[in-house]
């Protein structure tokens, strides 16, 4: 018999060795507070625990943003380390095509996939999107790929294709307008949807600011 938390223990261990050196918007305290978020998450919904877990901790073990727009190496990877270290097929399919489908990308195109286990996963990652956290990484982010704070000259678009969204270069503030303020109504379960309409309300505060800010307003 499999023991979960030997599992997960495991797993943990693999990520945060992994993540190590990444991005600081995606590296395992990103895991660690999407980890949280799916555990409290689960205090409420009915689902496969050890599933929604494992994901949590693998959904970003090889985003593919970092290597080439590979969509499929993240899977790949969790997929052999959960066969390394015993995991039955079933579930090790099952948090693959989760990793695979949970994105906000994704969404932008076809998803074929569904349960109640990627809702919760996808739910504890968005969360991490919004309010003061999500500001932090957006603009951690740009600057990691050197992009404008603001240019209002560049105006936001409405991202309706996956192609469009993984090639957009505009400033971080667009990123606000197309996606961060979206997910709020995109959340799945009720414990999400209540954090994120707090969320979501201090992201327009900090909008309202910023734009004071920046015309000399306050």
């Amino acid at each position: 018999m499999i023991d979960n938390t030997a599992i997960i223990q495991q797993t943990a261990i693999f990520v945060q060795e992994n993540l190590k050196s990444a991005e600081a918007g995606h590296d395992w305290w990103h895991i660690q507070r999407v980890w949280n978020n799916t555990k409290l998450i689960l205090e409420t919904e009915v689902a496969d625990t050890l599933v929604c877990e494992l994901t949590a901790l693998l959904h970003d073990i090889a985003d593919s943003k970092f290597h080439h727009g590979d969509e499929h190496i993240g899977p790949r990877i969790a997929g052999e380390f959960l066969q390394h270290i015993g995991l039955d097929k079933g579930r090790i399919e099952h948090v693959q095509q989760i990793i695979f489908n949970m994105s906000f990308k994704a969404s932008l195109g076809r998803v074929d996939f569904h349960s109640r286990e990627l809702e919760i996963v996808q739910d504890a990652d968005r969360l991490d999107a919004i309010g003061a956290i999500g500001i932090a990484r957006a603009f951690h982010y740009g600057g990691f790929k050197n992009r404008e704070i603001y240019n209002p000259d560049i105006s936001s678009q409405q991202l309706l294709s996956k192609e469009v969204y993984k090639n957009t270069t505009a400033p971080t503030i667009n990123h606000f307008y197309e996606k961060l303020l979206l997910l709020r109504d995109k959340m799945n379960t009720a414990t999400a949807k209540q954090i994120a309409g707090e969320r979501h309300h201090f992201m327009e505060s900090f909008l309202q600011q910023f734009y004071g800010e920046w015309n000399g307003d306050r």
